[in-house]
């Protein structure tokens, strides 16, 4: 992980990392291993590090934290319509790849019921922070055709929620802990913790009751 940390180290003295960042989390929605959260973190305690940034002046060479949540939340509602747009549209070879998988099947299940009892946004929101979960909903909302006005609202909830703490975990990480090697470990621990949580509730989340 510290070889990744002195990479993105190289970025973020340039706008190249606000790039870095738009680009892994437009993408991970479809390859759902870029560690687009990392990235975030690391960019992040590189900002709170640098020269000036506890006395509350970020300087041109470091990024800026507001930019980073504004990248990422962006990146991550655009890619979440993308995977909707492109599940909605995939028809009967999308909806039985959806069948065999029973993960997927499972989540559209869960998913359309919770919209139908009005709790579905709190599921969109959950599953942006659980590995894959993003992934699974975004293309389950598609793929049972729930209305874009159903589905996006939350999704930008979830991605501003997702972008604004994994930004704070890293910034304010820096700023309690001081090092910044220790600061990106215990922030990244911090954000596989709550993925596993998200993941524990999204398994919790009770199935649409079947009719007797």
């Amino acid at each position: 992980m510290l070889e990744s940390v002195a990479r993105v180290g190289a970025l973020t003295g340039t706008p190249w990392i606000y790039v870095a960042v738009t680009l892994s989390v437009l993408l991970d929605v479809f390859l759902p291993v870029l560690p687009s959260g990392v990235l975030i973190v690391t960019a992040a305690t590189a900002a709170a590090a640098g020269t000036g940034a506890a006395a509350g002046h970020v300087p041109h060479d470091v990024p800026d934290i507001l930019a980073l949540i504004l990248c990422a939340a962006t990146a991550s509602v655009l890619g979440d319509l993308f995977a909707y747009r492109l599940a909605r549209r995939g028809g009967e070879r999308l909806d039985r790849a959806i069948a065999r998988s029973r993960r997927l099947s499972t989540a559209q299940e869960r998913l359309g019921a919770a919209l139908a009892r009005g709790g579905g946004g709190a599921l969109v929101v959950i599953a942006r922070f659980a590995p894959a979960g993003r992934s699974v909903v975004s293309f389950s909302a598609g793929a049972a055709h729930r209305r874009v006005r159903e589905f996006l609202p939350w999704s930008a909830l979830a991605g501003l929620s997702w972008a604004a703490y994994s930004v704070a975990l890293g910034y304010f990480g820096t700023r309690w802990l001081g090092a910044a090697w220790l600061a990106t470990c215990v922030s990244v621990a911090a954000l596989f913790v709550a993925g596993a949580g998200a993941a524990y509730l999204m398994r919790r989340t009770p199935e649409h009751p079947k009719a007797s």
